[in-house]
């Protein structure tokens, strides 16, 4: 038995072998999809019509012809605009013959889609604004500590007048992030635009992410501004405590001098109630949760 098996595989081979020639040999009908070109363009334009990358050519040829053409033979059907500028109507079975290759080997069945429009327009170059397409989901006590940051934050465009002068900020690719916990950066390219390129292929954004957490800062000076040379004003108390919420990394290293507590002396003059609420200036990237007290009493003492 051993020594038949060499046999017969190389039987099952040769039988395999001479089954698919004859069958590669027989006519075939098949979908191909093939990229869409746009040639020809006048020096300086490009496309501003979201045209499809592929179409779909129905066919009939041999099997040989079209395994050939499914594993390897680089073609794309070219559409020849011939210099010319502006709204273009192109049938595309009218471009057969400029595609040789589909007509040698191949009778055309038909064609998807049959015709398309297409707008030739000349190119600009303008530097614009990028805006991150983001969906941000966050582990369960964790946020934003920080605003996201892009850099490059603008970048320089090259396309279509018609699209790139009316276009007053450019996309990222939308990116969906979820369970996040912690600071991550990410190269993110651009959504795609019509006969458009992009000068930098990328921006990189910066994620911090921490935990959010609420923290109260004691002792803080209220100071009243714009007092007449002439007057005083003493407040009762003079000072408050503050809950503040935000990044873990970002509350530990505050201290009271970076918060700027205040009351105008004018606010205290047009008041009716006998005390006023300060106003808050919080460093960057913390929100006011409460302050205690909430009001302050005030004393004018006025000088002769």
């Amino acid at each position: 038995m051993k020594k038949k098996f060499p046999i017969i595989l190389i039987s099952i081979i040769f039988s395999i072998i001479l089954w698919g020639t004859i069958s590669l040999s027989e006519l075939y009908y098949s979908n191909i999809f093939i990229p869409l070109r746009i040639v020809d363009l006048p020096e300086g334009y490009t496309t501003a019509t979201d045209l499809p990358k592929d179409i779909t050519i129905k066919l009939k040829g041999k099997g040989w012809n079209l395994f050939s053409l499914n594993i390897g033979k680089d073609v794309t059907y070219n559409v020849s605009v011939n210099g010319d500028s502006g709204i273009i109507d192109i049938k595309l079975s009218d471009y057969l013959s400029d595609n040789g290759w589909v007509l040698s080997e191949f009778d055309i069945i038909d064609i998807v889609p049959g015709s398309i429009s297409c707008l030739i327009d000349r190119k600009i170059e303008k530097k614009i604004p990028v805006v991150a397409d983001l969906l941000l989901d966050f582990k369960v006590g964790y946020g934003l500590a920080k605003q996201v940051v892009l850099l490059p934050d603008s970048v320089i465009v090259n396309g279509p007048r018609s699209i790139i002068s009316s276009l007053k900020e450019l996309k990222t690719k939308q990116i969906k992030l979820t369970t996040l916990n912690k600071k991550i950066v990410k190269n993110i390219g651009f959504a795609e635009l019509p006969g458009t390129v992009f000068l930098t292929e990328y921006v990189s954004v910066t994620f911090d992410v921490q935990r959010i957490v609420d923290k109260q800062f004691d002792d803080i000076n209220v100071k009243v501004i714009n007092v007449p040379p002439d007057r005083d004003v003493v407040l009762l108390p003079n000072k408050i405590s503050l809950g503040v919420r935000g990044g873990i990394d970002i509350l530990g290293k505050l201290k009271n001098e970076q918060f700027e507590t205040f009351i105008s002396y004018r606010d205290v003059v047009l008041d009716t109630l006998g005390n006023v609420i300060p106003k808050i200036k919080l460093p960057d990237n913390t929100n006011l949760i409460y302050i205690k007290p909430e009001r302050l009493r005030y004393v004018i003492k006025k000088y002769r």
